[in-house]
Formats: C-alpha cells, sequence, structure tokens
C-alpha cells in the first residue's frame, strides 16, 4: 500500500469533490465550497488514526451484530499482536467467545442487543458443559466487544452499560459446572513420560521443570537471548505474557538448567543464535537419521532415487522452526498415553517449580522467579506445603 496521503480531486463535469479511500471513490460535495474541504480533512485524520482504513459505519440501527463482530475481530488482529506482527492467543480466544453469539444473534441489529439476550448466550455456554470461569471470560469478552462498539460509536452507550450490569457466575450458585483446579505434577510423572518424548521436547520438560518458565517463553527460546557470562545465566525472552505493562522478563538459570542446554548449545554445527533452539526440524531430522542407522536391509539404489525424488517434491506440510505451547502439550499428552501415567499438561511443570521454590525458599522468592508483579498471583501456583503445615501443628497445635 502507498504511504502518500490522499488528495481531494475535482470531478470535470460534475464539480463535485473526491478522494481515493480504501480503493474506492468517497464523495464529499461541492468542490468550491469550504465545509467539503473540512469534510475531507476529517475524514482523512479519521482515516489515518484507524490505521489508513476507513472508520465502520456508524449508523447503529442499521448495523448488525454479524458486521459488528466482523469489525472487533479485524481491530483485534491489529491491537492484540507480538512486535513481529504475528497475533496473540487473545484473538483466537476472541474468535472462541463470539461464536455463539453470531450463531444466536448474527442478524440481529446492534441497538437491540441487551442484557436479556447476552444472558441467553451464556446459558448456551453453561448447556454446552463449559467451565464457570470459562463462561466468566467469555461473557467478559463480548462486554468488552460492546464497549469497543460504543468507543467507535457503532452503539449507543445504554447498549454497554445494560450488558456490564450482568453480574459474573459465582461458585456454587448456577448450574456451570467447576473446572478442575491445576495442580502440580510429580517428578515420577516427568520422569516416566521423558524416554516416550523427542530429544528437543524432552530438553523442553525439563528446563520447564528446573526454571518455571512458561510454554511460550521456553518455545521461543534462542542462543542470542541467553547471558553466560556469569555463574547464572539470564535468559530475556523476545515477546512475554506482560510485555505490554511495560514490565521485563529475566528468567535466571541454575546449574541444572545449564546442562540441560549445554547439551543443545554445544551440538557441531553450532546452532544458529537466532532461531530457537528446541526445533521440531531438528527433531525430525534426528529421527530420519536414527531410522536410516536402524535401517536392516540394504540401501539399493531404487531406494536412493525414490528418496531424491521425495526430497525434490518438498510435501506440502513442512515442520516449524519452533514449537508452540499447543504442540507442546499434544506431545506430552500423546508420550503420557504411551508411558502409561495420568495425562498431564506443561503448565503443571510451572505449578511444580513455584510450589518446590515457595517450600525452600518462601513465597516471595517463588514470586521472583515466575515473574510476578505481586504474590498474589503467586499463590494460585505455588500450592501451599501441607507437610509442613502438619509438622508445625504437631508441634503447636
Amino acid at each position: 500500500m502507498s504511504k502518500r496521503s490522499p488528495t481531494l480531486r475535482r470531478h470535470k463535469r460534475s464539480g463535485h469533490a473526491y478522494a481515493r479511500l480504501d480503493g474506492r471513490q468517497v464523495w464529499f460535495g461541492p468542490y468550491d465550497d469550504p465545509e467539503t474541504h473540512q469534510r475531507f480533512s476529517r475524514t482523512l485524520a479519521e482515516w489515518t488514526a484507524n490505521g489508513r482504513r476507513l472508520p465502520p459505519s456508524r449508523h447503529a440501527d442499521k448495523m448488525r451484530v454479524a458486521d459488528l463482530v466482523a469489525s472487533y475481530l479485524e481491530f483485534a488482529q491489529r491491537f492484540y499482536c507480538r512486535p513481529d506482527g504475528t497475533p496473540t492467543r487473545e484473538v483466537e480466544n476472541l474468535r472462541d467467545a463470539v461464536r455463539p453469539l453470531l450463531a444466536l444473534y448474527g442478524t440481529l441489529p446492534v441497538g437491540e442487543f441487551g442484557i436479556r439476550q447476552l444472558k441467553t448466550v451464556r446459558e448456551q455456554l453453561i448447556a454446552r458443559g463449559l467451565a464457570r470461569k470459562t463462561i466468566n471470560d467469555r461473557v467478559n469478552r463480548m462486554v468488552r466487544l460492546f464497549g469497543w462498539a460504543t468507543e467507535e460509536e457503532l452503539c449507543g452507550a445504554e447498549v454497554y452499560g445494560a450488558l456490564r450490569a450482568l453480574r459474573a457466575l459465582k461458585r456454587g450458585r448456577s448450574a456451570a459446572k467447576e473446572g478442575k483446579r491445576v495442580m502440580p505434577v510429580s517428578w515420577a510423572h516427568v520422569e516416566a513420560v521423558l524416554p516416550h518424548l523427542t530429544r528437543q521436547v524432552a530438553g523442553l520438560v525439563e528446563l520447564m521443570w528446573h526454571t518455571g518458565m512458561r510454554p511460550g517463553e521456553a518455545c521461543q527460546l534462542r542462543v542470542a537471548d541467553l547471558d553466560r557470562s556469569g555463574t547464572v545465566w539470564f535468559y530475556r525472552p523476545r515477546t512475554h505474557k506482560s510485555e505490554h505493562h511495560g514490565r521485563e522478563r529475566v528468567i535466571p538459570l541454575g546449574p541444572r538448567a545449564q546442562d540441560v542446554l549445554k547439551k543443545f548449545t554445544a551440538r557441531v554445527p553450532a546452532p544458529d543464535p537466532e532461531l530457537p533452539l528446541f526445533s521440531p526440524r531438528d527433531a525430525l531430522a534426528e529421527m530420519r537419521a536414527a531410522r536410516k542407522q536402524a535401517r536392516r536391509t540394504p540401501l539399493w539404489p531404487s531406494h536412493e532415487r525414490r528418496q531424491a525424488r521425495d526430497r525434490k517434491r518438498q510435501p506440502e506440510k513442512q515442520p516449524s522452526e519452533s514449537y508452540t505451547p499447543n504442540s507442546l502439550q499434544g506431545a506430552v499428552r500423546r508420550a503420557c498415553v504411551s508411558a502409561g501415567v495420568l495425562l498431564w499438561s506443561p503448565n503443571q511443570l510451572r505449578h511444580a517449580a513455584a510450589t518446590r521454590i515457595r517450600k525452600e525458599r518462601g513465597l516471595e522468592a517463588a514470586r521472583t522467579v515466575l515473574g510476578h508483579a505481586s504474590a498474589a498471583v503467586t499463590e494460585i501456583y505455588a500450592e501451599i506445603d501441607t507437610q509442613l503445615a502438619a509438622k508445625t501443628m504437631a508441634e503447636l497445635g
């Protein structure tokens, strides 16, 4: 797209003024009228502030809920994104939240949507068996959608104000089920799963066990992000969960975490410092090399020609440069099934590290390692050491 600002032009026959915006002609009135130029300046300023796009229609009586959702998702793609331009998981969460809204009220005018309609959508979520906290989160995202619409003058403030009056579901006071609490995973379960994982995924699991970092932080780790100048290494992720709050995330890496990383940094040839250290491409290459080495029958010339032909074809689905939290969770769950242990997720490694650190060094130490701004957040991750409580009461109670 050209970065040159649009100019106001005069139509030869009618004498009216127009400009090219978003690939179409927008008319502003008689060219000689001063109000026309003022209207053009105002529209140009709004167009620039909206990311060089024309703002959506401001006639709420004509706009449907589906139109409003489409405009909001387009905004979310630009707003909820990382520094490299890729969308965050919030965009996917928003899409999940608005699906029942579109199914029930997509054709309803925006001005007719109210608290009764929002309650109906919430009842649909309860009927689907979603957990109470998940339902509250999705309803909050729908209300936020109408808050954005109010700010953009796409619906009246009374619509947003009414929706905000809907109270969240409380524990034990609704038909919504309670979700399972995320508990720390034991080392026995982790150790049983490691032989069933690729070397790369096993390295990610061990690293998260020792450091308590988030799956997204572990998956994107690069050599360029490591400070290995001291006894304790420091890892500064390029992107992290709270970067939009202006906070810096620094993850200290002790001897055990360093031993895990050295298995990958010391390989020959040296890894590219700008690429993720744990790569599915490396895992696939190692798997193919192991299969070739374990081959019992000789590799005939016809086999070599077939392999060369297959390499030229370049299959459509290629392994990506890095794992994602979803792909990491899928690999761990498949390994749990193969090992015959209870299913656990990579997030439970963070809970386990928080509980272990809190037990040995206290809540404040767990807060600093996990990178939380408040100890109240760490309380969610660090389970209270019941053995210490039992010992205390045995002596004093």
